[in-house]
């Protein structure tokens, strides 16, 4: 209605699995499979979150983790005595709950979903948990992968040693779910400069942010974007 030539096309795409599990496979299809590969000078996210006035100019790494302990099982009475995954899962668990990490750069943790056994009277075969990991900081989100990979296992020897490992010992499996990569961009940069424009003529005023979201990808790419919230 306006008129207005852009000097490129505009490009709208609704994009799947940027939450949980999904770990931004529909942004990585996107820009690293799909038929615009190469072809995306610039990229802006809207994300329903906030107020409007928001730009995440920074993408928050993070790595997430299956962690699946694993053993023997047996009867809750006939195999009393024996290593159980459940009591070395939430050994681990405590241990996690106990870490330090840096508050600045912001680092985070998170046990988010628990599973494993087959009744409430069997000593697990297995038992699991699914674990996120983030941080602004890439040193930093390595250091404390590296904290918790050492206590996982720690827990599993702990069981191996407070217990029976005469039908077997417990074992820990660690299987990578999801790797977000870092991004930044400066806050002079057009693309957010364009934006925080935009944010001033509806009366507000613009603030800068770091996040998890869909411009994580582009970001990490050094392809200019941008998430509003």
């Amino acid at each position: 209605a306006a008129k207005i030539q852009t000097a490129s096309d505009i490009l709208l795409v609704g994009n799947v699995g940027e939450e949980g599990a999904g770990d931004l496979r529909g942004m990585k299809y996107l820009f690293q499979k799909g038929p615009y590969k190469d072809k995306i000078k610039m990229f802006i996210s809207l994300d329903p979150f906030g107020r409007g006035n928001d730009i995440t100019t920074g993408g928050i790494g993070s790595k997430r983790y299956r962690v699946t302990f694993k053993g023997p099982g047996g009867h809750s009475y006939g195999s009393f005595g024996l290593v159980s995954p459940a009591f070395a899962m939430g050994n681990a668990i405590v241990k996690l709950s106990r870490l330090q990490p840096p508050s600045r750069p912001k680092t985070t943790f998170n046990v988010g979903v628990v599973g494993g056994g087959t009744a409430v009277n069997a000593i697990p075969f297995e038992s699991w948990m699914e674990v996120d990991i983030r941080s602004e900081s890439k040193d930093a989100l390595n250091k404390t992968v590296e904290s918790f990979l050492k206590l996982v296992n720690e827990a599993a020897e702990e069981e191996n040693k407070a217990r029976s490992t005469a039908q077997g010992k417990i074992e820990v499996d660690v299987r990578p779910i999801g790797d977000r990569p870092f991004g930044e961009i400066a806050i002079d940069a057009p693309i957010v400069q364009t934006a925080s424009a935009v944010i001033r003529s509806f009366g507000m005023n613009p603030t800068y942010s770091w996040s998890s979201t869909d411009s994580n990808i582009p970001m990490s790419m050094g392809i200019p974007a941008i998430t509003l919230e």
